[in-house]
């Protein structure tokens, strides 16, 4: 039985879902990411994520529905790569209110942007509240995926906590869902480690945050070390963001603002 909401009819959408269902949204992005990788890599992995973790979520007796993957998103870091198909902020912003009160035509009340692309992040968090407020959603962003920079030993890569793109973990995770996209021959390591020094500035997690494009690291896009990046790493990294967001799912199904205990 499908669980994918496009392949449903109008009628079977108000017979099947309640306000107990949650939709789920892979967001991703066509953009560059090196010369090794190809330009669908974030809505790629978004969308086989996506439909792994729904799939065993509902298998798990969650209520999940999934909606077609968003790929032309937030992607001007990119800009000056040729092949990135990139939105304003406005657009995309106009872009997830439509569809935000399109769901909310629907019996579902939870709305997850399932989210492959660290570029639309910001504006992701902006929209949760935003469809919030006019259709009275319960809305949701989280990754769609694991991402850990590489820190040398067993991963043989040292990112030295800046590897946020095309790099080890994206390059393991195309290997294992699609190898034919990939050419590890042109894989180089490109690793900005003097921002690795700061103490404030950088990136996953650091406290101060800064604008920046891909290729102010260098020419090839890349930040990161895709040069050690394996399948079977990838595959590790796939299991595991599948089993987190299926625990996330499930929370996300119970989620109330007041606690049911009290009415």
């Amino acid at each position: 039985m499908t669980r994918l909401l496009a392949e449903l009819s109008g009628t079977a959408v108000t017979e099947r879902l309640t306000a107990e269902s949650v939709i789920v949204i892979p967001t991703g992005a066509i953009e560059h990411h090196g010369p090794h990788l190809p330009l669908s890599t974030d809505a790629l992995l978004a969308e086989s994520l996506a439909t792994a973790a729904v799939e065993r979520g509902v298998a798990a007796g969650l209520d999940l529905w999934q909606l077609p993957t968003l790929s032309y998103t937030k992607s001007d870091e990119h800009h000056w790569a040729p092949g990135t198909m990139w939105l304003t902020w406005e657009t995309l912003m106009a872009t997830l209110v439509d569809i935000g009160r399109s769901v909310a035509s629907t019996p579902a009340r939870k709305l997850v942007f399932m989210n492959g692309h660290g570029g639309n992040g910001a504006l992701l968090q902006v929209a949760n509240r935003e469809l919030r407020r006019r259709f009275g959603l319960q809305t949701f962003t989280m990754p769609a995926g694991i991402q850990r920079a590489g820190s040398g030993g067993d991963t043989g890569a040292d990112e030295h906590g800046l590897g946020i793109h095309a790099g080890h973990g994206e390059t393991s995770l195309v290997l294992h869902v699609r190898p034919d996209l990939v050419d590890m021959s042109l894989a180089e390591r490109n690793v900005p480690e003097h921002i690795a020094k700061l103490e404030y500035i950088g990136f996953n997690g650091m406290p101060v945050s800064f604008g920046w494009m891909s290729n102010d690291f260098g020419p090839s896009g890349v930040i990161g070390d895709p040069t050690a990046a394996t399948a079977e790493a990838g595959a590790v990294l796939f299991e595991e963001s599948v089993a987190r967001s299926v625990e996330a799912l499930r929370e996300i199904s119970r989620f109330s603002f007041t606690d049911p205990a009290h009415g």
